[in-house]
């Protein structure tokens, strides 16, 4: 079969792979139809994420037919069409029932490395390096799923790929950014990153009630995007953010800040992203927390820090003076897809989201090293692609 494949810092290319198989008996074999390229992909192509070794296939956002089941899977049959949430769920483990699916305690096969490394483990996840189990990714004609008696969501037929396949990842993503924020009818939610999840999060919050929505990026068609679902944009080429948000703010700051653009932040002009990406060149630090920093600073006392931005490793210059003084909350974590993507779905088929807004791009799976740079580049108007088999 077809798949993208990892073979070092910007380097994925199009193999041909073996087909996978059916290793357990509560396995799935889908038939993949449509995945898309991630920002957390880019992590990756960037190689700022450890764990990856040649030839690992990449993708974690993937839906398509069952044409395989293991002889214990009684959920799933041949001919279901299905979403893979990117997380690798046991469904059983103290985690689990808690509902805290992207630290499930059982499916990271890789469990003894991700607990010298985390302190402890967490899930195993599709195409995302070897700490987090080394499992072949989706952006692949075919994918063998693990535990598939638990987590892939059935899709009714007549449904589009397009209108459900971001219920695996970024959609719930969003949602979860937005829900950590316990956001009340009057909050100024300010979300950092207009990038796919940075779009998903603006919704989110104004379907949860945000009175107000500021949204920070420097990308025109990303702004003009935002703005569309309602937020007051903020460029950060052109404006100092801290003071656009007081100004917008009456001085208070946000009450509640959403980082959705992780180690990978972009800006330019201040000392401290000078500094980081001076670490990063002579590997004294692996991720680049301008963002963080600057939602600390600017958030409103008593507020609250949503991270669904991916971080990696290690970050410096914390001002942790500030968030304890300034009696900050701060909740992150991978996403718990499942605990959502019922609501999600029901709301889908009901016509109130429609998530296919955010697709700019659709291509083969022969375009996908190419379009992997572009989406670096944010070129071509980049926001969101997606492979269709």
């Amino acid at each position: 079969m077809k798949a993208l494949c990892w073979h070092g810092k910007h380097d994925i290319r199009c193999d041909t792979v073996p087909d996978p198989r059916i290793e357990h008996p509560r396995d799935a074999i889908i038939k993949t139809t449509s995945c898309a390229i991630c920002g957390s992909d880019l992590h990756l192509y960037n190689g700022f994420i450890p764990g990856m070794e040649d030839g690992d296939v990449m993708g974690h956002e993937f839906m398509g037919e069952v044409v395989e089941v293991g002889a214990e899977n009684k959920r799933l049959k041949v001919g279901d069409r299905v979403v893979v949430p990117f997380t690798i769920i046991c469904g059983e483990c103290d985690q689990c029932r808690r509902g805290n699916f992207s630290v499930c305690e059982r499916t990271n096969r890789n469990k003894p490395t991700a607990d010298k490394v985390f302190g402890h483990t967490t899930a195993g996840l599709f195409g995302y390096t070897h700490l987090t189990g080394g499992y072949a990714g989706g952006q692949a004609e075919y994918v063998r799923v693990p535990y598939a008696d638990v987590a892939p969501v059935k899709i009714p037929e007549g449904v589009s790929d397009e209108s459900v396949l971001f219920l695996g990842d970024i959609l719930p993503t969003g949602w979860q950014a937005a829900a950590q924020c316990d956001i009340q009818p009057d909050d100024v939610v300010a979300v950092w990153g207009c990038g796919p999840v940075g779009q998903f999060t603006i919704l989110s919050a104004k379907l949860q009630g945000a009175q107000r929505i500021i949204a920070i990026d420097r990308v025109p068609e990303r702004l003009a995007l935002a703005e569309s679902l309602g937020a007051t944009v903020i460029n950060f080429d052109s404006v100092n953010v801290v003071e656009a948000l007081n100004e917008l703010t009456a001085g208070k700051g946000p009450d509640k800040c959403i980082d959705a653009v992780g180690l990978e932040a972009h800006a330019t002009a201040s000392l401290d992203s000078v500094y980081d990406r001076i670490k990063q060149a002579v590997m004294a630090e692996s991720d680049r927390p301008h963002v963080l920093r600057e939602m600390i600073y600017v958030c409103r006392p008593a507020g609250i820090l949503s991270i669904p931005g991916v971080y990696g490793g290690l970050v410096d210059k914390i001002p942790m003076g500030a968030v304890m003084n300034k009696a900050l909350t701060i909740r992150t974590g991978q996403t718990h897809v499942n605990r959502w993507t019922d609501h999600l779905l029901e709301r889908i088929l009901a016509g109130d989201i429609d998530p296919s807004f955010v697709i700019t791009h659709r291509i083969g799976i022969e375009q996908g090293p190419e379009m992997y740079k572009t989406f670096r580049e944010k070129e071509d108007g980049c926001i969101k692609t997606v492979i269709t088999f």
